[in-house]
Order: structure tokens, then sequence, then C-alpha cells
């Protein structure tokens, strides 16, 4: 009889390098495991799934023990398993988490890393250079590896377990490279995710967090979005996001989907120019920024796209989103000119 005890993972604590990186191995941006030399107990796909790994005792399949991640049966002849990824989006790389979670007498002992610059196919053809020695892993623990890749830029990587096993997640913590797509109308997104922005602070992400915004797409449901508790006192509630480019916001979107009970009343963007500028001294100084959005108010499940209302602020390269006085965001987009 299967047992509802689902046990979650803890997130890993990320270090300096990874803490203004992109998980450039997040499905929910593109990215996919195309290949593999075995996954008869877990599929590979599973390993690139942003949640954090679970574990349900006494779930099994018809070829064993259900595990959340990517496991290859026991190896009984030479060599190693293997498993392709293709990044969201090409790009440069700071450095890894091989997560072993809930794999205890079943995690590989080691693990080596790969990678290349291809296009759909690397099979074709690919020219794979080392990018991790091998290196000895523990079980159920978060492995946090930073890489010394300089200003390669990479498309695909290539997991080696050594000699077999199961990987619950892998991380690829980077920065997208390359020109950032642009809108029919010329304009990029200058607060998405593939075009390398990324959240810097908030005050409260108790039920969605701030990230999820800066997906693509639309939300799924509730819980992929930026939402916070309800608010019992004065203020309201704000997250800071770096943008991927600095540039001059002309269109703003800000998508309630799914936010029908529990949308903000109203949103405003503060935004400002202040690259290089510590966490610190951004939490700080963001609540005298000028204003990009002045109070809007809020409607549920809808997509407000904002145009005349966008002040001229010229080139910024962080904001700051209010919600008043509290609530959930699915999406937020500044379509702009990269400077």
């Amino acid at each position: 009889m299967e047992n509802s005890a689902i046990l979650t993972a803890p997130a890993a604590e990320l270090p300096n390098w990874a803490d203004q990186q992109i998980n450039l191995a997040d499905a929910r941006l593109g990215a996919e495991a195309i290949a593999c030399s075995d996954d008869f107990f877990a599929p590979m796909a599973r390993m690139l799934q942003a949640q954090p790994a679970v574990f349900v005792p006494g779930k099994y399949d018809a070829n064993g023990k259900w595990m959340d991640g990517w496991e290859s049966r026991r190896k009984r002849s030479a060599g190693h398993d293997w498993c392709i990824v293709r990044l969201a989006r090409a790009g440069r790389l700071a450095g890894v988490d091989i997560d072993t979670s809930f794999f205890t007498g079943n995690y590989p002992p080691g693990a080596s890393l790969d990678a290349c610059r291809a296009g759909r196919n690397p099979m074709d053809g690919a020219s794979w250079e080392p990018l991790l020695a091998p290196t000895p892993l523990s079980g159920n623990s978060h492995h946090l590896i930073p890489l010394d890749s300089g200003a390669a830029v990479f498309s695909h990587l290539r997991l080696n377990i050594l000699p077999d096993g199961g990987v619950a997640r892998l991380r690829v913590y980077g920065r997208p490279a390359g020109e950032p797509e642009a809108c029919t109308d010329g304009l990029v997104n200058l607060a998405a995710a593939l075009n390398g922005a990324y959240p810097i602070a908030w005050n409260d992400q108790h039920f969605g967090v701030v990230g999820n915004m800066l997906l693509p797409g639309r939300g799924v449901d509730m819980g992929d979005g930026w939402e916070t508790r309800r608010r019992r006192e004065p203020g309201f509630d704000w997250c800071i996001v770096a943008l991927g480019h600095a540039g001059t916001v002309r269109r703003i979107e800000l998508d309630t989907a799914h936010f029908k009970g529990n949308f903000p009343d109203r949103c405003s963007i503060q935004a400002a120019y202040a690259p290089g500028l510590g966490k610190r001294a951004l939490v700080s100084q963001a609540q005298f920024w000028p204003t990009l959005l002045e109070e809007t108010r809020m409607q549920a499940d809808h997509v407000h796209v904002i145009t005349d209302a966008v002040a001229a602020l010229g080139v910024v390269s962080h904001v700051r989103l209010n919600l008043h006085p509290d609530g959930g965001v699915s999406r937020l987009r500044l379509w702009g000119e990269p400077a």
C-alpha cells in the first residue's frame, strides 16, 4: 500500500558564485535531457524539474522503487552511464549543483562533466571538452561545485555518473550569452529569465517565489507566480529584480493569471540605473528610486498591458515591483530597448 507521507528535499543554500545566476538547466525555461545511456529506474527528464525532489515511501512502479530523478540500472559491464542535457540558452557557466537527495544506497560514488557548443543534436560531430574532472559524491546531498570555464559559451552538458546510480536534480548556474530575442515590434523583454533577469531581494514570498514571474509563457496555476502572505500590518509587499539587459522600458505587462481572490489591489514599479551595487545597497536605495509606473488598479486573472502610463526614465538596470498591499502576480514583462 502506498504511503502518503511525502518527503521534500531541503533547498540548497546558494554560494556567492550562484546567487546572481540563472539555472540554465531548468525545464521551465526550455532545457531538455535529450539522450542517456540508461534510465531504467527513473527517466532522465525528472532530473531537470524545477521543484525540489520528493520521496514517497512505499511507492513502486513496474521497474522497482519510484525515485524522483534520473536513475540507471546496476551496471554489469565496463564503462559508466551518462546523460546529455541541452541547456535552455547557450551561456557562460559559473557552477553546478549535482543533487542526490533521497538517493542513499543507489547514488553514484562520483561524477564528471563534459560540455560543448553545438546545434540541436550534439551527437552529430560535437566536440566535447572536459568541464569537471571526476569528483566524489555523497548520498542524499547537494554538491555545489564552481566551474572554471572562463569566457567559453556552452549549449550542452554531458553528466557522467561513475559508474551508475541516481541523481535527483541537476542545476547548471550561468548567464545566457548572445543577443536577446526581440518581439515583432522590435522590443525585448528586459525582465525575462531567458535574457538574464533574476530576483535580487523581496520582503516575502510565502506562497510563490519571485523568480516565477520571470519565466516564459503564462502561469500554469496559482503556484506558478509570486504570491505573498496576507498582510496584517500597514505597508505593502515588494521585490527587486535585476534586468537581463539595462535598457529603456516602453511597455509593461503585469499578468495576474489564476489569481482571482488574491490579486493585488494595486501595483506600482520603481526603477533605476544601478549597476554594480550589492544587495544591501540596492534594498536600501530602492525605496527612493523614481517611479516607472504609478499605483495602478489590478484585475483578477488578467493581463494588464500598460504603455501610456510608463514614465520616461531613460536607461534602467533594476526595478522594484510593489504590491499594494499584498497578493499574487503571475508574470512581469518589461518590454524595451536594450542600452
